[in-house]
């Protein structure tokens, strides 16, 4: 009798042990599956911010030809251009919260040197007139509308998993196996780039 007792304990005991294996099994797949859903929608605004950054040169080119007293600031908007590239290398390769807020920050920095560009450019009727520099803008507009979109998808997800890390018992698992937080993307570059509608009645 006093076997069979100490028989149940143990099975009882084993049985707590696989269940809280399973559990915290379940947990870390889930936060993983999160974490992974975040760096999706990263690789999405990636690919965007990767095809406004080549069309950025082409922008500049076009406009060399008619704002030849501007060459500070053209020279300024490559060298933006290219530390936001950088930086992006470096949140792609890292995908930590710091990683994320330096990127933020050259996107900041890169959009209010376009946002001086095109207050620039209005200057130039010749330029603003030229096919080149109209399509190029076209493009851009709707690449940061694009970037907005993905911007947006990977906020969702970084708050999805947020809350799914920050919750308990997930926390006891996210602690202990080093899940950080999620930045999520506050940065408010290209409002000046993108069109605003006009309407007329």
């Amino acid at each position: 009798m006093i076997l069979n007792t100490v028989f149940a304990l143990l099975l009882t005991v084993v049985l707590i042990i696989v269940v809280l294996i399973v559990w915290g099994i379940i947990i870390y797949n889930g936060l993983i599956a999160s974490a992974n859903q975040m760096r999706n929608g990263f690789a999405q605004i990636d690919v965007q911010l990767q095809r406004r950054y080549d069309l950025i040169p082409n922008l500049v080119e076009t406009a060399k030809a008619y704002m030849k007293h501007e060459r500070e600031t053209l020279e300024a908007v490559i060298s933006a251009r290219n530390q936001a590239m950088q930086a992006a290398r470096q949140a792609k390769d890292a995908f930590s919260p710091e990683a994320m807020q330096a990127l933020q920050g050259a996107e900041s920095a890169l959009g209010g040197l376009m946002t001086r560009f095109f207050a620039l450019a209005e200057a130039y009727p010749d330029l603003k007139a030229n096919q080149n520099m109209s399509q190029l803008q076209e493009e851009l507009a709707s690449t940061e509308n694009r970037i907005a979109f993905a911007r947006q998808a990977y906020n969702d997800a970084a708050m999805r998993y947020n809350i799914q890390r920050e919750t308990f018992p997930n926390s006891l698992i996210a602690s202990r196996f080093g899940f950080l937080a999620g930045e999520t993307w506050k940065s408010d570059e290209g409002k000046a780039i993108r069109k605003n509608v006009k309407v007329s009645f």
